[in-house]
């Protein structure tokens, strides 16, 4: 699939430190890219009320993306607790 990253999850991943959930972080966005479709992809859960807005699980993170046009953007990247705040806007 098509992988966008937006400049707000780049930031949002600049903030975290620990090597372990960046290596996580990397292998959500490998298994993004080389799925053929939406339900390929692992942990992946479609937000209620929302035609185009997903989120993925990873430890005590989300990360949100929008799926549009065969296209996935990477959205955010926050704490379980505050990601809905922010995401979907």
């Amino acid at each position: 699939m098509n992988v966008r990253i937006d400049k707000a999850f780049e930031k949002d991943t600049d903030k975290i430190r620990d090597k372990k959930i960046l290596n996580l972080i990397a292998d959500c966005i490998e298994n993004v890219r080389v799925s053929k479709n939406i339900k390929e992809i692992i942990n992946i859960k479609k937000l209620k009320g929302h035609n185009i807005h997903y989120r993925i699980k990873i430890r005590d993170y989300r990360i949100g993306i929008v799926f549009e046009y065969g296209t996935i953007v990477f959205v955010r990247f926050l704490h379980r607790k505050e990601i809905y705040r922010y995401f979907p806007k």
